[in-house]
């Protein structure tokens, strides 16, 4: 049994949740947006009042992994339409900085010019100061792969520490040559 697929899904205030296709398809609509996913023909969603449950259809060990993925799916749907996620990213460098510009994010990281990163549909940029930035939205896999995509302009280097980090991230720091003979 799946420790994770077996705990029901809470569904809160104002978000809707449409099920189709004998419980494969589901739709969540709420305050934030709307979002939908087909899952796999092992899971089946249903409704129990202001709960979901991910049922897996049969006991095979495939049918069982894809049980507590689709279930985090489905909760990660919820969870976004009602409060959304966020992702922050830090930049520590002599002249590393971030800008707003409307719809776009500006980064100066030491290239010979500014990169510049559209936000899709969905993913907001914040900025509140030029060393941080915030990447929020509905939708966890694309706010994830946007910071991903940012982070991956200019990673951490080991040796001095610069680059662009996911707040919180420990950089291994590596020593450098020490110049003797």
């Amino acid at each position: 049994m799946s420790r994770i697929g077996k705990m029901p899904v809470p569904i809160p205030q104002g978000v809707d949740v449409v099920i189709e296709g004998e419980g494969r398809r589901v739709e969540v609509k709420g305050s934030k947006g709307r979002l939908t996913r087909e899952l796999r023909p092992e899971v089946r969603v249903q409704r129990e009042g202001d709960v979901l449950r991910v049922i897996a259809v049969d006991d095979s060990g495939f049918a069982r992994a894809q049980w507590g993925l689709s279930r985090t799916l489905v909760a990660n749907m919820v969870q976004g339409v009602s409060a959304g996620f966020h992702k922050d990213l830090e930049l520590s460098g002599v002249g590393y900085r971030a800008a707003r510009q409307g719809g776009k994010l500006v980064l100066t990281v030491g290239f010979s010019h500014p990169v510049e990163i559209v936000a899709p549909e969905g993913i907001e940029f914040e900025v509140p100061n030029p060393t941080h930035v915030s990447v929020k939205g509905y939708d966890r896999e694309l706010v994830g792969a946007i910071a991903a995509k940012i982070r991956g302009v200019r990673p951490p280097e080991p040796y001095k520490g610069k680059g662009i980090r996911y707040a919180g991230e420990r950089v291994r720091r590596k020593v450098g040559k020490t110049g003797k003979k």
